[in-house]
């Protein structure tokens, strides 16, 4: 059994995680870390809830702890928890910048502990469709990929420390950037360049609020954009190949349900979950063929933590191991020394 200690309990430990691991067979949320509310106690009364990460610690039988919390803290609790001997999961962003990274990964490795930065859009239904189509070359060689998170905010939220200047990886490239950067490189590995352009679009803005980033490969270019003021979304994914076209229109439907009051909990999700309507289904278009619709394969994000368990109880591989980290890290990095600098960066410029 591999017994987790969550620290935080705001969006991220509410939707994201907590219901994903209680979710995965083998696997118990045993305590989650809360200093001051008690919204946990509150969601799950039979949950040990903790003031402290030593309070958390103090349990020997915790072998996994997740760290959600704000950018700000992940490298200190990840640091703490290697050092007590525990594996460690942290939400994306991985850490505010690439040393710290690195230094986290060394910590890791010299301690003999697992660590992985949460990519749970890798189990997003598109992501897995888009990526077997790839594979079996049902659009040829791609030539250009075009991965889009659309919403429509028009005021900050009150108090979002993702949304505070100069707060540590504020802005909705640190936020969004890793999602959309991580399926790229999945898809087709590192990038020969990169060019970025942050945006603050809303009159509200104090960080940026959207992005346009492009991954340039030898005849393969990866655009990745995200706006914040899209009141009729663009399509969510397309790619163009040398035998035909792709697009997707519509986001996964888990995070919707993840964040509502119906949340799922317990091992049974239903036989549905994850699965698409076929009115949100992508069209494969082939060059003399007529268009059809791909059906989106089944999305969960569950599957993170399942990989986990196996990687602590068996050795299994992580699917997320921390070198796809450092290099997720690295494009995020340059591409805002791009959009700071206004030019193209190489890949292996120093990520400042």
């Amino acid at each position: 059994m591999v017994r987790v200690g969550l620290i935080g309990f705001g969006l991220a430990g509410q939707a994201f995680h907590a219901p994903m691991i209680r979710g995965v067979e083998g696997m118990e949320l045993a305590c989650v870390l809360e200093r001051h509310t008690n919204n946990a106690k509150a969601r799950y009364p039979e949950v040990r809830i903790a003031r402290s990460l030593d309070e958390m610690l103090s349990d020997k039988s915790i072998n996994l702890v997740v760290v959600a919390t704000p950018n700000d803290t992940h490298v200190s609790y990840t640091k703490a928890a290697l050092e007590a001997g525990r594996h460690v999961v942290v939400d994306k962003p991985f850490t505010p910048t690439m040393k710290e990274a690195e230094q986290l990964i060394h910590l890791a490795a010299e301690r003999n502990r697992l660590i992985s930065v949460y990519q749970d859009r890798r189990w997003d239904g598109a992501f897995i469709t888009v990526r077997k189509l790839i594979q079996s070359g049902g659009v040829g060689r791609v030539a250009e990929y075009e991965a889009r998170f659309d919403r429509f905010r028009l005021d900050a939220k009150p108090g979002a420390w993702r949304e505070v200047a100069d707060f540590p990886a504020a802005g909705v490239l640190w936020d969004l950037g890793p999602h959309l950067i991580d399926g790229a490189l999945v898809l087709f590995g590192e990038p020969e360049s990169i060019y970025a352009a942050t945006l603050c679009q809303r009159e509200s803005a104090k960080v940026d609020d959207g992005f346009d980033v492009i991954m340039q490969y030898p005849r393969l270019r990866a655009t990745l954009r995200a706006r914040i003021i899209a009141y009729a979304p663009s399509h969510h994914l397309l790619i163009h190949g040398t035998e035909g076209s792709f697009v997707k229109y519509g986001m996964d439907p888990q995070e919707e349900i993840l964040r509502s009051p119906k949340y799922p909990d317990g091992l049974d999700w239903g036989k549905d979950w994850g699965l698409e309507p076929e009115k949100q289904w992508g069209t494969l278009t082939r060059v003399n063929e007529a268009p059809r619709k791909i059906q989106t394969e089944r999305g969960d994000y569950r599957g993170f933590y399942v990989n986990m368990r196996d990687a602590i109880e068996k050795g299994s591989p992580l699917d997320v191991p921390p070198e796809q980290a450092l290099r997720t890290m690295r494009a995020l990095i340059l591409a805002h020394k791009s959009s700071r600098e206004k030019r193209v960066v190489g890949w292996n410029e120093t990520p400042e």
